[in-house]
């Protein structure tokens, strides 16, 4: 799919990489906020493993988004190997697409808690989600009761162009060699959600890192 062709502030791949400085994680936040998002900026991976804990009471039914952050974090495994919750994407894995599809897209369109990521975040207050299935979209965009997203430092761009330009340029290319290893088929940008704000105050957390972890 093709993506907006306003030139971005940002341009160098380098650039998606490094932490953004405090000043620039402040500023998002504070954006993030103004547009009904509640915005904790924590100073790890380890933080934001702990914090999740916290934020989603036992028993819960929880689906976690397909997502380098939450892997790498041990998040993942938190979640959905701990015990302590009604994980949503174990009991899929194992569901046959053909004869239970519906059951499937239900369970998780509609958890109470969604966990995962995102591609970009801007300064101005937005948060960009692709998708190759588009499985976690539903959830991510109001089916989930709750949403928590851990964002790394280097996530923060200074706008929406910029954010295009680093799902193209720097996301896709690693999560495309990272599907080709796991399943075997490339990924592609086939579903983009935007998000300017959350109408429902609560709904939704991001957690936003002092470091860089994920695509």
């Amino acid at each position: 799919m093709s993506t907006p062709t306003t030139t971005p502030t940002t341009t160098a791949t380098a650039d998606f990489v490094a932490p953004a400085p405090a000043s620039r994680l402040e500023r998002a936040a504070a954006a993030l906020r103004e547009n009904g998002f509640a915005v904790e900026i924590l100073a790890d991976a380890a933080a934001a493993r702990g914090r999740v804990g916290e934020l989603i009471p036992d028993g819960a039914s929880v689906f976690t988004g397909a997502s380098e952050t939450l892997r790498l974090s041990g998040i993942e495994e938190d979640l959905n190997t701990g015990g302590r919750y009604d994980a949503i994407r174990p009991r899929v894995l194992v569901m046959d697409r053909a004869t239970e599809g519906d059951e499937i897209r239900r369970l998780t369109s509609t958890p109470d808690v969604v966990v995962g990521s995102v591609a970009a975040v801007t300064e101005t207050g937005s948060l960009v989600v692709a998708s190759g299935s588009g499985s976690q979209l539903p959830a991510y965009s109001g089916g989930a009761r709750r949403a928590i997203w851990i964002i790394g430092a280097q996530k923060v761009v200074p706008d929406l162009p910029t954010a295009f330009h680093r799902l193209e340029e720097h996301a896709l290319p690693l999560e495309d060699e990272r599907a080709r290893r796991v399943y075997g088929a490339p990924s592609a940008i086939n579903r983009l959600l935007v998000m300017h704000a959350e109408p429902y105050p609560g709904r939704v957390t991001v957690l936003l890192l002092r470091e860089a972890i994920g695509f």
